[in-house]
């Protein structure tokens, strides 16, 4: 059972290439984005269980009677080899009253924890009274992963608090990651959270949460790249609201209407997505000038692609006219309409060459941020490997 304190924190995630087109069964790369998720689960004798999600201005606390309750009239049907069902749901949001909203982020956030605190506690040993505070550098609705992330560090802190797996980081140790078989566990309980939050999401978010690095997804077979190297970027909000839905339902419309011209685009995706593959695991081996210009190409010749899909926006060319007047080339990264963009950065790319395309890119009302790409999973954190920021964020809850 928890005797101390733990602190994880798990990736946020882009898309490289192979937007769109994944969901014709092309092949998509999914890279680790390092903007984090940090959870910090703590012991406490109040008799409560609490979360505080300062990111959203919501704090919840539930009796250990009350969730005892329904723990043990779900006992039998709470498992990560099962979905949760509506008759779950409809008894969790019961609980989870002080939620109103049922489709508010505040509702989702509550119910995605409530249904993992209660089926992980079902099956291997009820986690006693704790305290939870997860805060994240990931924007919420950006498409770059969040929930799968808080679903990830969700499921890890539970799982070691009550035992189920156990707590690789030693004392000589800053940062720790649980062997293959424990992350698979802590990744098929995360997917029933996402389950929760989603419906029916893909698997790609929480596993890339999970497992870092670079994914392969295609046809709904998800392959880990065992050598891939980490790439600077800019990330670049550009604060667009989009439906994903009506963006998918758009590129099947075209395709349904024009399959002479959109299939072979769909085609050249799927090559980039292969081409690239292969250029990161040439980087790995010899990180070559050579290669980064590679991927420069492939960026430029993908977002020309996604424009003519018809999943382009304003924003985003403004982002990409902005960043090339600087030398960079960008993409859009997600669904498209709008969203985030990623920015590739040599290693050799000048630090003011940097800075200027960032301050140029807030001047137009987007919000940047410069970090890498193929980031690692789920890890545990000693105290002295967190950021000030996130230490400072603990203390005050």
């Amino acid at each position: 059972m928890l005797a101390k304190r733990l602190t994880v924190s798990a990736p946020g995630k882009a898309i490289l290439h192979g937007e769109h087109a994944v969901v014709h069964g092309k092949a998509a790369l999914a890279v680790a984005l390092n903007l984090r998720t940090f959870l910090q689960i703590r012991p406490c004798n109040n008799g409560k269980v609490a979360i505080h999600l300062p990111n959203i201005g919501t704090s919840l606390n539930w009796e250990m009677g009350q969730l005892q309750t329904l723990l043990t009239a779900f006992s039998a049907g709470l498992d990560q080899s099962k979905s949760p069902s509506p008759e779950q749901m409809d008894k969790l949001r019961e609980i989870g009253s002080p939620i109103v909203i049922p489709a508010a982020t505040e509702s989702l956030a509550a119910l995605a924890f409530l249904y993992l605190y209660l089926s992980i506690s079902a099956k291997y040993g009820q986690i006693p009274s704790v305290e939870i505070v997860v805060w994240s550098e990931l924007p919420v609705g950006a498409g770059l992963g969040s929930s799968a992330a808080y679903s990830v560090c969700l499921a890890a802190a539970l799982l070691t608090a009550c035992g189920a797996i156990g707590c690789p980081l030693k004392e000589e140790k800053y940062i720790a990651r649980w062997p293959e078989e424990e992350l698979d566990l802590i990744n098929q309980w995360a997917f029933r959270g996402e389950q929760v939050i989603h419906g029916k999401p893909s698997g790609v978010d929480n596993s890339v949460a999970t497992w870092g690095g670079v994914l392969r997804f295609q046809s709904g077979k998800i392959t880990l790249l065992k050598r891939v190297p980490t790439l600077r970027i800019l990330l670049t909000n550009t604060k667009v609201s989009r439906s994903t839905r009506t963006l998918v339902a758009g590129v099947k419309d075209k395709i349904l209407k024009f399959p002479a011209i959109m299939n072979p685009v769909l085609a050249s995706i799927d090559a980039i997505s292969n081409e690239c593959e292969n250029v990161l695991e040439a980087i790995a081996l010899s990180p070559s000038q050579k290669y980064y210009l590679v991927l420069e190409e492939l960026v430029d010749i993908n977002q020309h692609h996604l424009n003519v899909i018809g999943v382009g926006h304003t924003s985003l060319d403004r982002v990409c006219q902005v960043t090339a007047n600087h030398g960079l080339h960008s993409k859009l990264t997600g669904a498209g309409g709008g969203g985030c963009a990623i920015t590739l950065l040599r290693p050799d790319t000048d630090p003011l060459i940097v800075e200027a395309a960032r301050q140029d890119l807030s001047a137009c009302g987007f919000e940047c941020w410069e970090t890498s790409i193929g980031a690692s999973g789920i890890c545990l954190h000693s105290p002295t490997s967190l950021k000030p920021e996130v230490l400072q964020i603990f203390s005050k809850v």
